[in-house]
């Protein structure tokens, strides 16, 4: 009998043990399969197994290995929020189309609100809302009162909010 077919022998005999072994250290079947797998695929490109003092000892000790090696990578993975498995898991950060679709319909509504009001409301709020600029720089702007500024400015969002259907604002 040749050392391959000696390892092949012994593998199998124990294969079913081996990968009850390998589920109480990893926790899953699919995965001490795996292990177990790998395992073999290890114990066949050993050296001779007739070195080896005690075979299955060995082939043992290489399933402990690969198992113990899977769960703390696995925990690993865990725990780190870069891994592929947890961005995977994360919420898309993109709209989804219905949000778009109404997004875009609010959009709409707005831009149709603004061409509604007067020049100089509108200019207050877009300087202000959309283009982040002061209240006293507006006022200076517009060559008016920082208190008319400010009401321009909240009689245009009080129009856009209307035409949204919000009447809270």
């Amino acid at each position: 009998m040749t050392d391959a077919q000696h390892k092949l022998d012994l593998y199998l005999a124990h294969r079913s043990a081996l990968i009850d072994y390998a589920t109480s250290i990893a926790g899953a079947r699919s995965q001490a399969e795996d292990v177990v797998q790998e395992a073999w695929l290890r114990f066949a490109n050993a050296r001779n197994s007739g070195e080896i003092g005690n075979p299955v000892g060995y082939l043992y000790r290489i399933v402990r290995n690969l198992a113990l090696d899977l769960t703390r990578r696995t925990a690993s993975e865990q725990r780190d929020p870069d891994s592929p498995q947890q961005l995977l898991s994360l919420p898309a950060s993109t709209p989804s189309p219905e949000d778009q679709a109404c997004d875009q319909d609010a959009l709409d509504v707005i831009a149709t609100a603004l061409a509604e009001l007067p020049t100089r409301t509108r200019i207050a709020f877009e300087m202000h809302r959309l283009g982040g600029h002061t209240l006293q720089h507006i006022a200076s702007h517009l060559g008016i009162s920082i208190g008319l500024a400010h009401q321009l400015v909240r009689d245009a969002l009080s129009h856009c909010a209307s035409r949204l259907g919000d009447d809270d604002h």
